[in-house]
Formats: structure tokens, sequence, C-alpha cells
């Protein structure tokens, strides 16, 4: 590896290596009469417990650890009382910030058994970024990555959430590249080694509108359908990636 960016790699997965492992943590209460804050403060607890912060805590106002999405929430649920009841989904989105670097990811847990629609939706919107992260390599398109995504998702027959995008990440939260999770193949910048970035792609069941409710954080679907995500943080390598936030699981 190229050792000018060795260390913001090791740096990062360390990062991601915490934020994987509270989502493995959420994994093992995620269930039926959980409510949201439970979550929100195992998350707090578990960043802390490993000497890290977590990255959305106060950003921008923001009042909590973690998002939950439940439902039809596309991303920034904010946790509350709210319970989880039996057929639910929900997407925990948790940032480490440790020795000035961070980790981001997400993922979306189906509590109890679920319908088979959502189960669909939930599959489709894992295996879109998969299926994206798995082109990644120094010289890919952007474009590339948003095609790959859109086109896996489309063909199941969801929609992708186009206001919302994966975005650089390192010692800042948020930079560029804003990675979409739609587009043309062959378009937009192209990646190189040494990049790190989020893919996050949200997937609806219905349209792919959304609208951000009067908090001024939480976004739902328009239609009120169903809505999914996953994320990682990803490195570009010389020869072409690594996953940062992996579960243990």
């Amino acid at each position: 590896m190229d050792k000018n960016f060795k260390e913001s790699f090791e740096k990062t997965k360390v990062a991601g290596m915490i934020a994987a492992g509270a989502l493995d943590e959420v994994a093992k209460i995620a269930m039926p009469g959980i409510r949201t804050e439970e979550l929100d403060n195992l998350c707090y607890e578990y960043l802390n417990d490993y000497g890290a912060y977590s990255a959305p805590l106060f950003y921008r106002g923001f009042p909590k650890s973690c998002c939950t999405s439940v439902n039809h929430v596309v991303c920034h649920g904010i946790p509350s009382d709210k319970i989880l009841r039996e057929g639910d989904i929900v997407n925990v989105d948790v940032t480490a910030f440790k020795d000035g670097w961070h980790g981001d990811t997400s993922r979306t847990f189906e509590i109890g058994e679920v319908s088979i629609k959502a189960k669909k939706l939930v599959e489709t919107t894992y295996n879109a970024m998969m299926k994206a992260i798995k082109i990644i390599k120094d010289g890919t398109h952007l474009g590339d990555i948003g095609a790959t995504i859109q086109n896996h998702v489309e063909a199941e027959g969801f929609s992708v959430v186009q206001d919302f995008c994966g975005h650089g990440i390192g010692q800042q939260f948020h930079k560029e590249p804003n990675v979409l999770h739609y587009g043309k193949k062959g378009t937009g910048e192209k990646i190189r080694a040494g990049m790190i970035f989020t893919i996050e792609p949200m997937i609806n069941l219905g349209k792919y509108e959304t609208k951000t409710l009067n908090d001024g954080w939480t976004a739902v679907t328009k239609d009120k359908s169903l809505s999914a995500q996953f994320e990682h943080t990803v490195g570009v390598t010389n020869n072409g990636y690594e996953i940062f936030t992996l579960s243990k699981l």
C-alpha cells in the first residue's frame, strides 16, 4: 500500500470497526418491544467503551448518537420512545470518531417476521451496495457506481432515492466527492487510490421522492412506502478496494 494513505486507511479502519461493532450489538437486541432510544443508548455506550465519540451527536444540532429510520423513514430518523413492532424494518446508522478519523456504517434490521416485500427490499438494498463496492478500483467512474446500483434496484421493481448520497469521509465527517446512487456508466469523476468514501443506497418500495419533516432531520418517502438502506465506508486501493466497516458476526 502507498505509504501516503496507509495511515488514513489504518485509522479509518479502527473507527469503522468500532462503528460496525456497535451495529453487531444492535443486531442482538433489535426485536419487537424495544424502543429506538434503547438502540441509541447502546450505540453511545459501545462507542464510549472503545474510546470513540459519536459523530452524529450534536452534529448540526442532531440530538442523538445514531439515526434510527423505521419503515417509511428514509434516513436521519431521531431515536425516541417509539416501540419497534413485529414486521417493522429499521435502519440504524452509526458513525464513530476515533483519533481524529471517522467510520460510518448502517444496516437495516428486520424486526421479527417481516413481509415478503419488506424482506426483498432489504435484500435488494444490501446486494446493490455490495455490487457497487465490488467494481471499485483506481480509475472507476463515480457514474459506474450509481449505474450499478440503479440497474440492480430498478430491475427488482424498486426505486433509488436521489435526494441523499454517499460522501467522502476521513478526518472530516462529510466531504467531496458526492457518491450518487444512480447515474450513467462512464460519467462523473474518476476515483483514485487513497480515496475514502461511503456507499449508502437508500431504496424505496414505491417511488423515489422524499420529504423532510418539520424537525428538520427526518426524511420520509412521499408515498409512505417502505425504505431500506445499507452503508459501508470503503477505501480505494492500488488494485481494488477495502471495506472498513465489516461486521464480525
